[in-house]
């Protein structure tokens, strides 16, 4: 018994220690690095350029999206989000403070950019779809899940 308890607090503080090491500092220190996702409308769909983000953890990054707005896009990233300290959204030049809130998915109704400032506190691999507005389609509005194929782009973060 005594051995299982000293290997599980070994196993704890080595566990504390890595989350030392990933979360240390300043989680929004800025200013923030800007990257940058555009989404344009082809015949067969949304098309995302870049597809590929690579992030390292512990630091600020600021994701500015752009889309054209025809049709509505929705910008689905809940794995990101759910493993990330969230900060700011701005939408028109008008900043929302989260402050450790968190969202799933952005809309774009009209022609437009949104922002928001994050910062990965979990490694690992996270996949974004673009695909068709839930309400366009006739569905419930807020409705998330993944769009048909032929209707999607797909891309990933990958945090280091």
């Amino acid at each position: 018994m005594t051995a299982f308890l000293k290997a599980a607090s070994v196993a704890l503080g080595l566990t504390m220690l890595a989350v030392i090491a990933v979360a240390q500092g300043n989680l929004a220190a800025g200013p923030p690095l800007d990257l940058k996702l555009t989404i344009t409308t082809t015949a067969n769909g949304p098309v995302v350029s870049p597809t590929t983000f690579e992030l390292i953890t512990g630091k600020y990054y600021r994701l500015n999206i752009t889309s054209e707005g025809d049709p509505d896009w929705r910008v689905e990233l809940p794995d990101l989000l759910q493993n990330s300290h969230l900060r700011v959204v701005t939408i028109n030049g008008i900043e929302i403070h989260l402050q450790g809130m968190v969202f799933r998915a952005i809309e774009f109704d009209t022609p437009g950019t949104v922002s928001f400032s994050f910062t990965p506190i979990r490694p690992g691999t996270y996949a974004f779809t673009v695909g068709d507005n839930p309400a366009a389609l006739g569905l419930p509005i807020g409705q998330a899940g993944v769009q048909a194929p032929g209707r999607r782009a797909e891309g990933q973060f990958v945090v280091k």
